[in-house]
């Protein structure tokens, strides 16, 4: 294909991904009073312990914009796997046989796990809002309004921080397969991975309870873990060995400067 062939495929792509945002989108402002009911169960949560807030739509035209931005939020979710599909159609041909099966593998199951890391972001929001909602104090003199705008924004960037998280280990494998990084280098990071994990579960869901914080950080970790099995035993299969990767503690022996000089000398 030339490159106009190539451009001209590339915008029925786009085409055909914005039609289905566009179609799902609709399909969200339908089903918004059941998403907004959804969404506003961590407050309800929050009011069974004692911590009651309100969510405000601030200004005249806020309940109209949050409705829009919510359905194309639903129409951008419902259409990730044709989106992810027409990504796949427009870079398969350029594919050889075996980067073809890489990708399958890669497409199906980072689409997967995309919408497990999505439900665990909505599961840590459960978590973090009561928390968040105490350090405000309980008075008759302070009352919690929660712009929903906001806190629509806070959700949607926590479940794509999951989301994420939970696509990065099938990343990895990608990355070993095409011969990027080896298996016994992610295997050294692994203290970092542990790390990490804990980290980015202690920072997203901050409970008081450890296990919630031991469970969540055991399943991120686990993936990358999981990953570099894989990465391990593909390099294996692949006569990848330790000898086939620079290690940081090991030096080549290149000589002294005298030995060298001998070197020269008898060369001569």
């Amino acid at each position: 294909m030339s490159l106009g062939e190539h451009l001209v495929e590339l915008r029925n792509r786009l085409v055909i991904s914005a039609a289905a945002v566009l179609v799902l989108a609709i399909v969200g402002w339908f089903v918004y009073p059941w998403v907004f009911e959804l969404l506003k169960r961590p407050f309800e949560i929050a009011a069974n312990d004692g911590l009651p807030a309100s969510l405000n739509f601030r200004g005249v035209g806020t309940g109209l914009n949050v409705r829009l931005q919510m359905s194309a939020y639903v129409g951008l979710l419902l259409a990730s796997p044709v989106i992810m599909l027409q990504i796949w159609l427009f870079v398969m041909p350029g594919l050889h046989r075996n980067e073809r099966k890489y990708a399958i593998g890669f497409f199906g199951s980072a689409i997967p796990l995309f919408f497990i890391g999505c439900a665990a972001g909505y599961w840590a929001i459960n978590q973090l809002v009561p928390v968040l909602l105490s350090f405000t104090p309980q008075t008759d003199q302070v009352d919690q309004l929660i712009g929903y705008d906001e806190y629509l924004a806070m959700l949607v960037k926590t479940m794509l921080a999951f989301g994420i998280a939970f696509v990065m280990p099938v990343v990895m494998v990608l990355l070993n397969f095409l011969g990027i990084i080896r298996g016994r280098t992610m295997l050294k990071a692994w203290r970092w991975i542990i790390f990490v994990s804990v980290l980015f579960t202690a920072v997203m869901v901050p409970t008081p309870e450890p296990f919630t914080l031991l469970a969540m950080s055991a399943v991120i970790a686990s993936l990358f873990f999981a990953a570099i099995v894989i990465a391990l035993i593909h390099d294996k299969r692949h006569g990848v060995g330790k000898d086939d990767e620079l290690d940081d503690d090991e030096v080549e022996d290149i000589g002294t400067p005298s030995d060298l000089d001998e070197d020269d000398e008898d060369g001569r």
